[in-house]
């Protein structure tokens, strides 16, 4: 199965196609995609959850410390929706590289360095 998303002008577009293993094979055929080796275990490849929360923390690592509002906001224009960027602050909130205080009107999250300490 194939799920396209997106935009064709103001148009939003949601497409599912199902191929079976034949339309595969033709497929892959008409593409000149040679089948790798059964023998081989293909990369996992990385989602675009993974994408998305790697980079939710590259935005606090790099602010460092940010007030939930002001994270928040750009989550949602990471995410394009304010319950993805919800979802994302309560994730950060169980991040071991995470520290979140309560601040004088909302909380603030920071980036704790996990690296090796030196003695």
């Amino acid at each position: 199965m194939v799920r396209i998303r997106g935009m064709i002008g103001d148009w939003p577009v949601d497409l599912t196609v199902e191929l079976d293993d034949s339309d595969w094979a033709r497929l892959g055929a008409q593409l000149h995609v040679s089948e790798a080796p059964t023998s081989t275990v293909p990369p996992k490849p990385v989602s675009q959850d993974d994408a998305v929360w790697e980079t939710t923390k590259d935005v606090l690592r790099k602010a460092g410390s940010i007030s939930g509002p002001e994270l928040l906001g750009q989550l949602e224009a990471l995410t394009g929706s304010v319950g993805a960027g919800k979802r994302l602050l309560v994730r950060l909130r169980h991040c071991a590289e995470v520290k979140v205080v309560s601040g004088a009107d909302s909380p603030i999250y920071s980036w704790v360095d996990q690296g090796p300490s030196i003695p």
